[in-house]
């Protein structure tokens, strides 16, 4: 067991968007490098063809260090990233971003009108629960608008853990998230009201799904 100082899950967070190594745990699981890198560098052709499929003004949930705001800003989107982390809100408004800090449950603004919500680089596992997050993430849109979720691929089996983040100096509690894999998307988006309209394969394996309210 690790004698690190526990901290909140946001601050080891924050540690990582500075610089420093972190791992994501899980039982039964082998330690994963948290892929700051990924989530800072230039937005590459996968990112560009996911921000393709993001229509009107945009909700960038779990934005992170704000590579994908900032991208759909300059592509002329009115666009909003939240994080719960507070490092990750300042870098997306250093890179040119505009950014809150807030958890996505709680109030945010333009409830119900937004034209697109996006949760890329894995964040449909936010909370643990894809279902309830779908059915959150549902009432940010308004009627006719979209969700962009990037799901694992369909040989990657769909999970719920309890995870905890490592890093050189302190580590987390264990807080839950979850694994959606492309081929459990229909019946957990059923499950949250809302259908599948297309899905898309960006570049490395990565798979993107656009969902939208039923019935409408």
């Amino acid at each position: 067991m690790s004698t690190l100082p526990r901290i909140e899950v946001a601050e080891v967070f924050a540690h990582a968007l500075r610089g420093e190594a972190c791992f994501f745990t899980a039982p039964g699981q082998d330690p994963l490098r948290v892929p700051i890198e990924e989530w800072a560098r230039p937005v590459d052709d996968g990112d560009q063809a996911m921000l393709d499929l993001c229509e009107g003004a945009t909700i960038d949930l779990g934005c992170g260090p704000g590579r994908l705001t900032v991208e759909l800003g300059e592509r002329g989107h009115c666009v909003l990233g939240v994080d719960v982390v507070y490092e990750a809100v300042l870098q997306t408004r250093r890179r040119g971003g505009v950014a809150l800090r807030r958890d996505l449950f709680d109030r945010l603004p333009g409830e119900g009108r937004w034209d697109t919500a996006l949760l890329a680089d894995g964040n449909v596992g936010i909370g643990g629960d894809p279902v309830t997050l779908l059915a959150r993430v549902r009432r940010l849109v308004g009627a006719g608008g979209r969700v962009v979720v990037e799901v694992a691929s369909e040989h990657v089996r769909s999970t719920r853990l309890l995870a905890r983040l490592e890093c050189d100096c302190s580590a987390s509690g264990h807080f839950p998230w979850a694994i959606l894999g492309l081929g459990d998307v229909a019946p957990v988006a059923a499950a949250a009201g809302l259908v599948e309209i297309g899905r898309h394969r960006l570049d490395r394996e990565r798979w993107v799904v656009v969902l939208q309210e039923r019935d409408r």
